[in-house]
C-alpha cells in the first residue's frame, strides 16, 4: 500500500494492511491545527476476533497538506519517524505506542499510526503550568537524556536537526541563522517586544556559536522543542506523555530542561521552583544510570541551557506564517525566555565559557 497523502486515503483497506487485522470501517476526524503536520483520530471497527486487543481509536500523523510546507520540514518528518522506529526502544521517556511508521525517501510523505492518548489533554503554552505539572515534565525528559547520555552512536542518525556537539562549522552556521531569525522575529512583531527583551534576544542570539561549543563533551539525545504544547497530561495530572518529535537533536541535555521551565512556567513561578526542579531532574538522571555528574554542575548546565528558549522560539516563528494565537504565544515565550536569561545570568556565563576557550595572546619579552 502507498503512504496516505490525505485523510481521505486513511481507508479501511489501508488500515487493515498495516495492522494485519480485518477492518470493517473507519471514521476520520482532525485533531488540532498543526502548521507543520496534520493529525487525525481514526476510529476503527474490526471484522475478526483476533483484533480484540487492538484499540478502537488511533492518532494518525501525516505531513502538512501544503506541498511547500512538506518540502520545508521534510527533515523534521524524518526525525519523528526515526525516533519512533529506532530510538524509543532504547529510552524511557513516556511516548505514545507506535503501531506503524513509514516515510518516503525524500521525507515529504510519511505516516505514523500512534496510540490515541485521549482523554489526555494538551498543555496550554500561554496559560502556563503548575509546579506539579512541571515536576512530571522534568522527570519525563530525564527518561530521554539518561539512557542516551554520552552515547555517540546517535551521531550517525541522518535526521538529527541541531548541530552535533563539537562541530564548529555547524555551530557557526547555526549562529548566523539565529541572528537572522532574531531580526526577522523582531521585525514581524514590531513594537510588541519591549526594549529589554529586544536587547536580550539580540545579544543572546549573537552568542549562539560559542554557546553551542561551550560544553561539547556533555551530551545526550534532545527533544529540541520541549514545551507545554508538546505534552499531554492525563485528566488527574498524574502522568504526562511527550509528543511531536520533529526536532530531535544531540546536545547539552539541560537545553530541553531550561527551555521547558523558561517558556512553560509563569516567570515568578519559575524563579520560585527551578532549583527544586533541577534537583528532581538530576535525581532522575541518576536513577537512569548517569554517574559522575553532580547537582551543582547540573545547575550550571541549566543556566547555560536557557539560550534554547529564544533560539527555538525565534527559529520557529521567523519562517512561519503568523496567526493570532501564534503571535501571542511567541510574544509570551520570548518574554519568559528573555527574562529567564537575565535572571539566570546566562549571557555572562556564555561569555565566560567563550573567554576560557580563546587562545591566550602571546607575551613579549
Amino acid at each position: 500500500m502507498t503512504i496516505p497523502r490525505t485523510p481521505a486515503d486513511l481507508t479501511p483497506t489501508w488500515l487493515e494492511s498495516v495492522l494485519d487485522a480485518g477492518v470493517d470501517d473507519v471514521t476520520v476526524t482532525a485533531i488540532g491545527t498543526g502548521q507543520t503536520g496534520a493529525t487525525y483520530r481514526v476510529s476503527a471497527t474490526y471484522d475478526n476476533p483476533t483484533a480484540a486487543d487492538l484499540p478502537a481509536t488511533f492518532a494518525v500523523k501525516l505531513p502538512a497538506q501544503d506541498d511547500a510546507v512538506r518540502e520545508r520540514v521534510a527533515l523534521g518528518y524524518l526525525s519523528e519517524v526515526d525516533f519512533y522506529s529506532t530510538i524509543t526502544a532504547d529510552v524511557a521517556v513516556p511516548v505514545p505506542g507506535c503501531y506503524h511508521s513509514e516515510i518516503s525517501s525524500d521525507g515529504t510523505d510519511f505516516v505514523l499510526v500512534l496510540a490515541d492518548m485521549a482523554p489526555a489533554e494538551q498543555g496550554d503554552q500561554i496559560a502556563g503550568c503548575t509546579a506539579a505539572e512541571a515536576a512530571l515534565a522534568v522527570e519525563a525528559i530525564a527518561g530521554l537524556h539518561g539512557p542516551s547520555w554520552g552515547d555517540r552512536r546517535y551521531f550517525d542518525l541522518p535526521s538529527i536537526v541541531m548541530p552535533k556537539p563539537g562541530d564548529e562549522a555547524a555551530a557557526s552556521g547555526m549562529g548566523e541563522v539565529a541572528v537572522m531569525a532574531a531580526n526577522m522575529t523582531l521585525e514581524k512583531l514590531g513594537g510588541s517586544v519591549d526594549d529589554e527583551d529586544r536587547d536580550t534576544l539580540l545579544t543572546s542570539m549573537s552568542l549562539v556559536t560559542p554557546w553551542l561549543m561551550a560544553v561539547p563533551d556533555r551530551f545526550s539525545l534532545m527533544h529540541g522543542d520541549y514545551r507545554l504544547d508538546n505534552l499531554l497530561y492525563d485528566p488527574e495530572r498524574t502522568r504526562v506523555t511527550v509528543v511531536d518529535w520533529q526536532t530531535v537533536g544531540i546536545g547539552l541535555p539541560t537545553r530541553d530542561l531550561a527551555y521547558f521551565t523558561a517558556t512553560s512556567l509563569l516567570p515568578d513561578d519559575r524563579a520560585a521552583v527551578e532549583r527544586d526542579l533541577v534537583q528532581r531532574y538530576h535525581a532522575a538522571l541518576l536513577a537512569h544510570g548517569v554517574s559522575g555528574y553532580d547537582v551543582e554542575t547540573c545547575w550550571q548546565d541549566y543556566r547555560l541551557g536557557v539560550f534554547q528558549a529564544p533560539l527555538i522560539t525565534a527559529l520557529g516563528f521567523a519562517f512561519a506564517a503568523s496567526t493570532e494565537r501564534g503571535d501571542e504565544m511567541i510574544l509570551t515565550m520570548l518574554h519568559r525566555g528573555c527574562r529567564a536569561i537575565r535572571e539566570l545570568g546566562a549571557i555572562d556565563l556564555v561569555r565566560s565559557y567563550q573567554a576560557s576557550t580563546q587562545p591566550s595572546s602571546p607575551t613579549t619579552a
